[in-house]
């Protein structure tokens, strides 16, 4: 039950109106303690009403919060003034029904930007959704975010360390406007770890790099793009430093890249999720540059979905990275067949490279032979599907 998987969380997912069929549109997450708290947000630009909104609040709590209110059907982005009162109003219509101060509630929105928030449909709604509060609610609230996606996004992880046993879980929506710039899509996480604020953010921020920002469904960023993290200490084990640190940490990033490959295999119109591994590099960032720049190719993800084993469109991709390489160096491989050897040799069967390539995950493995590292990153094949829902979108 992801967010609610943690001791001390509760969630609901309810219909406030914001959508206009009838499905939940309105998800509460709930503390019941103060919790230590974190959060990672788009670099674009054009930004989103709940960002600011939750930025005041972190900065006036001291990283502390109790509750997160998520809205779908509607961005509350592009809205002026008049979009930042709505999110100050649903914070405070929040904070009313869970006897909290404003700062210890954070927001956030998905849905179409440049739209007004109806946001006294979420005021009205909000006596339901903090009554609905259950720690069976999480699965009601991983629905209530969704808005492209055709499922739901969770994910948990539970640790047994020497000083006793915590609990991380995960939800999140995504499958359009996804790409690398924080945080390509909405999460929430919840532990029941202790963590202090500022190592919270240090860890947040080091596993969202490895997780969520080495996505891309379609090279588009949202206005909205956030992942928030709570952690309320109900487990009575400390993980600001030390082995327990550690053993969060990489829970955390099992949590997010788990997500993160949930966001890529739903992308819009998708069929298959793609997994791109460069090995080999010079350096991690070589590598990763390299691992990105072949996610993102159109030509790469439209061959993947023709089942074609195009490896010239991934050497391609490869030389255009801005990354110094040797072209006759490269080995390809698509789901473990080499589809191309150093020397530019090529001798493969197509028939089993067209079978390989209709599997539910396709990986391409590129190695650069030009040293020790390594990176991952995770896209979908792009098909007409993806035209199809993004151009009747607002409709």
């Amino acid at each position: 039950m992801s967010v609610t998987a943690a001791r001390g969380f509760t969630a609901s997912g309810v219909y406030a109106g914001v959508r206009k069929k009838p499905k939940a549109d309105l998800a509460l997450i709930l503390s019941d303690r103060e919790a230590s708290a974190a959060a990672v947000f788009t670099r674009n630009l054009v930004q989103a009403a709940p960002i600011g909104v939750c930025r005041t609040c972190l900065e006036r709590s001291g990283g502390r919060a109790r509750a997160v209110v998520v809205n779908a059907g509607n961005a509350n982005a592009c809205t002026g003034p008049a979009g930042e009162r709505a999110s100050w109003a649903t914070v405070e219509a929040a904070a009313a029904q869970l006897g909290l101060p404003p700062e210890q509630v954070l927001v956030a929105s998905t849905g179409v930007i440049g739209q007004q928030l109806p946001f006294e449909k979420l005021v009205a709604a909000m006596p339901e959704a903090a009554a609905g509060l259950s720690p069976e609610g999480g699965i009601a609230a991983a629905d209530a975010i969704l808005t492209t996606d055709t499922r739901r996004k969770e994910s948990v992880r539970v640790v047994e360390t020497a000083a006793g046993r915590f609990t991380v879980g995960g939800m999140a929506k995504g499958s359009g406007m996804i790409h690398p710039d924080m945080a390509t899509t909405l999460g929430f996480v919840t532990s029941d770890a202790a963590v202090e604020p500022s190592a919270l953010q240090a860890m947040l921020s080091r596993a969202i790099e490895r997780s969520f920002n080495r996505v891309t469904v379609d090279g588009d960023t949202s206005t909205n793009d956030m992942v928030a993290l709570l952690a309320n200490g109900a487990s009575g084990v400390e993980a600001s430093k030390g082995a327990e640190a550690e053993a969060f940490e990489a829970a955390l990033t099992e949590v997010l890249v788990e997500l993160a490959r949930m966001v890529a295999a739903d992308g819009e119109g998708a069929t298959r999720l793609v997994t791109v591994r460069v090995t080999g590099a010079r350096d991690e960032q070589d590598a990763l540059a390299i691992s990105r720049t072949i996610s993102g190719s159109p030509l790469v993800k439209t061959a993947v979905h023709g089942n074609d084993a195009n490896w010239g469109r991934i050497v391609a991709a490869a030389g255009r990275a801005g990354v110094a390489l040797e072209p006759e160096a490269l080995t390809v491989k698509l789901n473990g067949l080499a589809v191309l050897e150093p020397g530019y040799r090529s001798s493969y069967s197509e028939e089993e490279a067209t079978e390989l390539l209709k599997r539910e995950e396709v990986v391409i493995e590129v190695d650069l032979g030009a040293g020790p590292a390594q990176a991952t990153t995770w896209t979908c094949d792009l098909s007409k599907d993806y035209v199809d829902i993004n151009a009747s979108y607002r409709s």
